[in-house]
């Protein structure tokens, strides 16, 4: 048996397909800087869009998931990167049917207990054009999707952002965020790790540290320690 076949087995044996879903009123193109890392790092990446802008949670988890699973080969471990709205729908997915093969789950900014943002502003003329009816699933309240799918039941790590460059935005939250999403709003109970960085949400998916985590969770099933900053003198 030759170096080059055991080799090619190594790798082979430890290929990862990794579904990425983009945000809402985003393109596959947001994620394209995360997509072409994990392609460099051995992984097998399945990046599709979806009209996230015209149809309700429950109709776009479907739509986005079921294509992107039939791209991924067979017998391979699925892990998913999402960011925003994505990792919604795939909790959505996960409440109504498994994943065979699903293995880890690492979320950016997600709004896991809904956002300040929604209930603030969904009243206001053009937000329903501008998000949908999505969008307005997204709110802390009544009609709030992700407060009433439940905990996670899946290896599910989060990256939580903690710098804003929408401070209008960030005024209608009342503790830190991104601009979108509060720190404490992007946890969920059932979650393996969860870390905050200095980037903002619409950021995220496309920060180098942060893709560097990804890749880390998705190898190691944790974060990789942040070394604290340093003392000023």
């Amino acid at each position: 048996m030759s170096i080059v076949f055991l080799l090619f087995f190594s790798v082979s044996a430890h290929a990862s397909c990794v579904v990425l879903l983009h945000g809402l009123a985003r393109t596959p193109s947001s994620m394209k800087v995360l997509e072409a890392t994990l392609q460099e790092e051995g992984f097998t990446p399945v990046n599709l869009g979806y009209p996230s802008r015209d149809y309700p949670i429950e109709q776009l988890a479907d739509m986005a998931i079921e294509p992107a699973l039939a791209q991924c080969p067979d017998g391979m471990t699925i892990h998913f990167v999402t960011h925003s709205l994505g990792g919604i729908l795939l909790r959505q997915y996960l409440s109504q049917q498994p994943i065979n093969n699903l293995g880890r789950v690492v979320m950016l900014g997600p709004p896991n207990q809904g956002s300040e943002v929604v209930d603030k502003l969904a009243d206001v003329p053009g937000f329903r054009f501008l998000n949908g009816e999505a969008g307005l699933q997204l709110g802390t309240g009544e009609l709030s999707v992700p407060n009433r799918l439940g905990k996670a039941e899946f290896d599910l790590g989060i990256i939580a952002g903690t710098k804003s460059i929408n401070l209008i935005l960030s005024q209608l939250i009342p503790s830190t965020d991104d601009g979108k999403v509060s720190i404490e709003r992007t946890k969920l109970e059932g979650m393996n790790d969860h870390i905050e960085m200095p980037v903002s949400h619409p950021f995220l998916m496309k920060n180098e540290a942060v893709i560097k985590q990804v890749v880390h969770y998705l190898r190691n099933g944790n974060f990789e320690q942040q070394q604290p900053p340093s003392a000023k003198s």
